[in-house]
């Protein structure tokens, strides 16, 4: 296993955080003025601008020495929306189709902050461009003062800033209709046929889907790293031979490479493919199947229920939060499974040959192939706990297609014996 191929899976790791990040990036809080009064509760946005389509997060600071408790108005949408209108604010108030225990009563502890979601009314209330602030009504506790007589306090409103919403960037539409999109649809179509709209057979059925389209590129692949492995015993003749000559390294390798037909560049293919539908099913899981999301459901599917889907698997699994535990170890145990089945025919072949320099213990491959078998599992345990559990459970189900793909490679050839 060459020290690129680490290096490729672990760019692919750094570039899906930095595009996760990029998407979810928060601005900074406010700070608060010196000497300027401090409400009882703050309402501040996520962000001062977010794109159409984009979910909108409000967070709420309790500033006093009391819990509060703003009661759910699910299934309206929580708090107040107010929009601007030619001249003047007015209030947007919209209904979702979902169950209102995804809507629990906002609890705030003192001094605490909470974040509010709006991705169940998102679309409906914030799919205009222009400006928008969010409103609560609420009423402080009641001082009490020397005599003993409580002091009776009125309800009083709390607004937030104004933040906007602004047309989506070119990326960020490329994004929903070449990617984001046609996942969503896939896999409203899956959980249209799955029992009892079972999220998690969801992911299995498109998780299938994806490898049967990836089959013949991603066989390729591993017959290409087979002959990579196979030829490492002419490289290494290549480079001893012409040591200290970088040009004429190259080009022998690249004749070794064009007289077996080995593309080095193939093995990267089924990465490089699943590595957008990742971020896209990472997005689609987060961001919920719910109704609000009808405006990206195409015309035949449009009459598919998604107030109904079932996102507990199995009873163990809640696939749109993250596992921090279980399913990373599963995840990982099966990648190392996977990568050590892509290193067994190469040890077969190695046990027969004679050891050369690259082939020792301890030599500069030996040590690359250990790093990629017993660090890369390890990475993907750590992914895989740090996004929702739908992403794990798709890592997982693709990865041990690919176990299935690579016993079948492994098989001795006729001619073998």
């Amino acid at each position: 296993m060459k020290k690129k191929n680490i290096l490729i899976w672990v760019l692919f790791f750094l570039i899906f955080f930095s595009i996760a990040q990029l998407f979810t990036k928060k601005s900074a809080p406010e700070t608060p003025v010196p000497g300027a009064k401090v409400e009882s509760l703050t309402i501040t946005p996520s962000k001062k601008e977010f794109a159409t389509g984009e979910e909108v997060i409000m967070a709420i600071k309790n500033n006093t020495t009391d819990q509060i408790t703003i009661k759910s108005s699910c299934p309206k949408n929580p708090l107040r929306v107010l929009a601007w209108a030619t001249d003047k604010f007015e209030e947007r108030s919209v209904e979702s189709k979902i169950n209102c225990e995804l809507s629990p009563d906002i609890v705030i502890k003192p001094d605490s902050e909470t974040k509010v979601s709006y991705k169940y009314w998102n679309t409906a209330l914030f799919g205009q461009i222009g400006r928008y602030k969010v409103e609560a009504t609420f009423t402080p506790a009641a001082p009490i003062d020397s005599t003993k007589t409580v002091t009776q306090k009125t309800s009083e409103i709390y607004s937030s800033p104004e933040f906007t919403i602004a047309e989506a960037g070119f990326w960020r539409k490329t994004f929903r209709a070449a990617l984001y999109q046609p996942i969503y649809n896939v896999l409203v179509l899956m959980i249209s046929i799955a029992p009892g709209s079972d999220l998690g057979f969801a992911i299995i059925l498109l998780t299938i889907l994806i490898r049967l389209v990836l089959l013949i590129p991603s066989q390729h692949a591993i017959v290409s790293q087979r002959k990579m492995q196979e030829l490492q015993p002419k490289l290494a003749e290549v480079r001893k031979k012409y040591a200290g000559n970088q040009e004429r390294i190259a080009q022998e390798t690249m004749a070794l490479w064009k007289n077996h037909k080995v593309n080095p560049f193939s093995s990267c293919l089924p990465i490089l493919v699943q590595f957008p539908v990742l971020i896209a099913l990472f997005y689609v899981i987060q961001n919920g199947l719910n109704p609000d999301n009808i405006n990206l459901v195409y015309g035949p599917l449009k009459n598919v229920d998604l107030t109904n889907v079932h996102t507990n698997f199995l009873g163990v699994l809640e696939l749109t939060r993250m596992n921090t535990f279980v399913l990373p170890l599963i995840v990982g145990a099966l990648q190392f499974a996977q990568l050590k089945l892509a290193t067994a025919i190469k040890k077969k072949k190695d046990e027969k040959e004679p050891k050369t320099d690259e082939k020792k213990p301890g030599s500069e491959m030996d040590t690359a192939n250990k790093m990629m078998t017993y660090v890369m599992p390890v990475m993907i345990a750590v992914f895989t706990a740090s996004v929702p559990a739908g992403v794990g459970l798709y890592w997982g189900i693709s990865t041990l297609f690919a176990i299935g793909q690579q016993v079948v490679a492994n098989r001795p050839k006729r001619s073998e014996g």
